[in-house]
């Protein structure tokens, strides 16, 4: 799964808000039908390597991924394991990509 959302905003400004983002997410009713807990994140520069687990009903899998922040955009890189049986490429993009964008903007 692949998405770029542009943003208007420091470079620093969007990684903080992105690490924020992160330790909310595995937090019970963040807005997103299935629970994640971050199992490792970690910036180099301004990219974000992370692995979340995800859990939905009685399957859980791990997330992959990396998260770039240009200048101009956020761009998201994500293998989404098994979830992808379940969850289609479209509807994940949009899931989470409303989820940034409401916190870039």
């Amino acid at each position: 799964m692949k998405i770029t959302i542009a943003h208007n905003r420091s470079k620093v400004e969007v990684i903080q808000t992105i690490d924020r983002s992160f330790d909310e997410m595995s937090r019970p009713n963040a807005g997103i039908p299935v629970q994640l807990a971050v199992k490792s994140k970690n910036w180099q520069g301004s990219v974000l390597n992370f692995e979340l687990s995800a859990k939905m009903a009685m399957l859980s899998t791990p997330i992959t991924g990396t998260v770039e922040v240009t200048d101009t955009d956020v761009i998201i890189n994500a293998d989404l394991g098994m979830l992808n049986r379940f969850v289609s490429d479209e509807t994940a993009a949009e899931m989470f990509g409303k989820r940034f964008k409401g916190l870039l903007n």
